[in-house]
């Protein structure tokens, strides 16, 4: 009964909100402007059909410091030093402004860490990819979008933001970011730059029952600096969008090791280098409904990496990879006349990727393949139903060349369908099932056969160049209401798919990636949100209340359920939970306390969870000065100090835990610079200009 009593309540926050966006519509209707203005709040979590939906900008618990702690703080999504980036049981495919990273490991990590928080927009994860994303996306989306700031008239916003923590010393990280952009009836253009200096510590360990292995204290200095730059060329009807982007970025590590036979003092020193070019047609016609899209993208990113020994002064690793990456791609969409409201998509892809790897100036990898790829889709609304049907041809071709001999060519030819049917029992509430296949193709760090980590003579780390793909199959279903509160349950089901494992060696212990013949992950999970005057107020005087529902006191409570079934092994499963309190204090201060856990005694593949995943509990306090065009919060990450990792190698006696310094102390501010023009129309974002409405992967 409780559980319909929130829906209820649920129920009239949505129509009040309408009622106010409608109300906030009207009111800026006047008689001296050409256009009708729309002034909409934003939410902070988005239920759509394929992906949720969450916002940074106005969420201050999640812009506060860089992108990956803005992260960990999302409900359903997993981070940790071994399994990568997972959410709700889909290992993520990294995307940014609508076009893939292709960076992986320890360097997404440290991307992400560097990024500032407070430069996103917001974060799309698509947990049902259609037809018209590529089939090698795998499982599911996450789409980091950049801000949007671009306007008619010249528009700046400055950000920064600085932390401390102290772990057996004191250590200190800055970010500084500027957007500024202008446009006018044929050109626009925006420049987004920023820095980021970050100090940190990490402890980590490789022991056995018997003896410890290796025992690491990892002091490390990250220094990055990026731009982001956008022109919009307006033809009439049609745009030219031209995107270039570039970071880069000087990590310093220094290592002390000791362990069974050894002890060691290094310096790991990694230079990183990015480029991405992304040239964008659209083609529109008299048809607004009809949509024509040509794009090329290239980026190239070079990794050097270097281990100093600084008891010999000699280097013990040299290591260099290169990578290429090319795409075109071509979408033509047009809505039909067809049953009550009806959509089709089609669209052709081909892209080429050169992996090259050197160690100590010796090419012992030359990897490349190629991907051609046609689509097409349909969607449909038929009374309370909407259907998506669709499907990709691909095919793939993979050669290369090791110091020791070719790779085994992989050639294939597959055709991916999908499908999604859903039943909209009433306004806002839905009942969605989808099927689609994918595959996964091996990423360029888990081919790398060079250490791009630390090693001592106890512990190493490599790639493997002969890894082959990975075919999935996943399932869904799902039911959603008022875009907070949802209940889902899915299946991936994954042949030859890649893990990662720590194996016993003669020396003591090496990570590397195998193919295993299946992995099937089952998830389940389940979000709502609980508004506080429900208790204070009662049923009745809450559905009278009128009130904006993004800014009321509430609770947002996830639990999730993973289990990893691998044929070899005996799997159990771990649940994670994730409460979320917002609370408005005097003086209009906005509190939020966000907490995440796990259970411990499963197993994420190969990994025993000897101690909860990702356990932190974080605080911030915001509040907007000057008309709200400062915003300033303070935060305190991991209050407890008890983010820590402990995991058991399953096969093996061995153990691995880690610490890093998660508990930090900070303050973040954004200042947008006032205009006159108040009531200027807000344009499409040129750092992400694409095909599909809210900010997905192909906008408009």
């Amino acid at each position: 009964m409780r559980f319909f009593v929130l829906l209820i309540a649920l129920s009239c926050i949505s129509n009040v909100s309408k009622a106010q966006n409608k109300a906030a519509q009207d009111s800026l209707k006047t008689k001296e402007l050409n256009e009708v203005i729309v002034v909409q709040k934003k939410k902070a979590i988005e239920q759509k059909a394929d992906r949720t939906i969450f916002d940074f900008s106005e969420q201050a618990h999640l812009n506060s410091g860089s992108v990956m702690e803005g992260l960990k703080k999302l409900p359903g999504l997993i981070i940790s030093d071994v399994a990568g980036m997972m959410y709700q049981g889909k290992q993520l495919e990294v995307y940014m402004d609508g076009r893939p990273l292709n960076i992986y490991s320890n360097e997404l990590n440290s991307y992400l860490e560097s990024l500032p928080a407070n430069a996103i927009e917001k974060v799309e994860v698509i947990t049902q990819p259609g037809a018209e994303f590529p089939a090698t996306s795998g499982g599911a989306i996450i789409n980091i979008v950049t801000s949007k700031r671009a306007k008619n008239y010249l528009t700046a916003t400055y950000s920064n933001g600085y932390s401390y923590t102290k772990y057996d010393d004191s250590r200190h990280k800055f970010n500084n970011s500027l957007l500024v952009s202008a446009k006018n009836s044929i050109l626009g253009w925006q420049v987004q730059v920023g820095q980021s200096y970050n100090e940190s510590y990490q402890r980590s360990n490789f022991y056995s029952p018997d003896e410890v292995i290796s025992k690491n204290v990892s002091d490390r200095i990250n220094r990055f600096y990026f731009i982001k730059t956008g022109l919009k060329f307006d033809f009439k009807k049609d745009r030219l969008l031209v995107n270039y982007d570039f970071n880069t970025s000087a990590n310093t590590s220094y290592i002390n090791a000791e362990g069974f036979g050894f002890t060691s003092s290094d310096k790991g020193m990694t230079d990183i280098d990015r480029h991405d070019v992304m040239l964008t047609y659209q083609k529109r016609f008299e048809d607004i409904t009809k949509k024509l899209d040509f794009r090329f993208n290239y980026n190239v990113n070079t990794n050097d990496f270097g281990l100093l020994s600084r008891d010999t002064n000699s280097f013990g690793l040299e290591n260099l990879s290169d990578q290429k990456f090319y795409q075109f791609k071509t979408d033509y969409s047009q809505e039909v006349n067809f049953l009550e409201e009806s959509k089709w998509s089609v669209g052709a892809l081909a892209d080429r990727l050169d992996f090259t790897t050197k160690s100590f100036g010796t090419e012992n990898l030359d990897y490349w393949r190629t991907t051609l790829a046609a689509y097409t889709e349909w969607q449909t609304t038929y009374k309370k139903f909407d259907f998506i049907l669709g499907g990709r041809l691909e095919s793939y071709k993979i050669e290369g060349n090791t110091d020791t001999g070719s790779l085994t060519p992989f050639d294939l030819v597959k055709f991916f369908p999908n499908a999604t049917v859903q039943y909209n029992l009433m306004e806002q509430v839905s009942f969605n099932a989808n099927y689609n296949k994918k595959i996964s193709l091996p990423n360029t760090y888990a081919l790398n056969p060079n250490n791009t980590n630390y090693q001592n003579p106890n512990v190493s780390f490599y790639g493997n160049p002969n890894l082959d793909p990975t075919i999935f199959d996943n399932y869904e279903i799902r039911l959603s209401a008022y875009e907070y509160f949802f209940i889902g349950y899915s299946v991936s089901d994954a042949n030859n798919q890649v893990v990662n494992r720590i194996i016993q060696t003669n020396d003591g212990a090496a990570s590397t990636s195998i193919n295993v013949p299946r992995l099937t992950v089952h998830n389940f999970n389940f979000g709502l949100p609980i508004p506080y005057m429900l208790f204070t107020k009662g049923l009745k005087e809450t559905l009278s209340f009128n009130f904006n529902p993004d800014e009321i006191n509430f609770m947002y409570f996830y639990v999730g359920h993973q289990k990893h079934v691998l044929d070899d092994i005996d799997y159990k499963g771990f649940w994670v939970f994730n409460l979320m309190s917002q609370l408005q204090l005097p003086a209009k201060i906005k509190f939020t306390a966000n907490y995440n856990t796990s259970t411990k005694g499963g197993n994420y593949q190969y990994y025993a969870i000897r101690y909860p995943l990702s356990q932190q509990f974080d605080l911030t306090f915001s509040k907007k000065f000057l008309n709200n065009n400062l915003s300033m919060s303070v935060y305190i990450n991991d209050v407890f100090n008890t983010n820590k990792q402990k995991l058991g190698a399953i096969g093996t006696n061995l153990l691995y835990d880690s610490k890093y310094d998660s508990r930090r102390v900070g303050f973040s501010l954004n200042y947008k610079i006032p205009t006159k023009n108040r009531l200027a129309k807000v344009e499409n974002n040129m750092l992400n200009n694409d095909k599909k409405e809210e900010g997905g992967l192909l906008n408009n």
